[in-house]
């Protein structure tokens, strides 16, 4: 069985950075460019997010909790664009409410028929913007 972590660069991560880079460049008018820059990746993979070749998980699509989880994406990419936060930091916070709002664990019982092992300890250390 996989660790939460793993879960979470596997089914999490990408919707994630799907989410932010269209909330950034439809609602904050940043470039692909510059959204590429703020994710450590290349214009290309914003293209392919912005394009939805990229970062489907249909298991959050299709939760019930899927408009709290985007109005959460939502609060990441205004605090990104105004430069309060970094992507770093609101993966981090984004990570924890996916885990509060039982996403992980709802991933987990698709895909595995089980609840999730425990969480490393490293989540509870991140100071979390509010």
């Amino acid at each position: 069985m996989k660790i939460p972590c793993e879960i979470i660069v596997w089914y999490v991560l990408p919707i994630v950075r799907r989410e932010v880079a269209n909330e950034l460049v439809s609602v904050h008018h940043l470039s692909q460019a510059q959204v590429a820059r703020k994710f450590g990746v290349t214009d290309a993979a914003i293209s392919q997010y912005l394009k939805k070749k990229r970062g489907d998980c249909l298991i959050i699509e299709n939760s019930p909790k899927y408009p709290e989880f985007i109005s959460r994406i939502r609060e990441s990419a205004s605090a990104i664009a105004d430069g309060s936060a970094t992507f770093e930091d609101e993966m981090c916070r984004i990570c924890q409410i996916v885990k509060e709002m039982g996403l992980l664990e709802d991933i987990y019982r698709e895909q595995f028929g089980t609840a999730p092992v425990s969480c490393c300890n490293m989540c509870n250390k991140v100071t979390l913007r509010q």
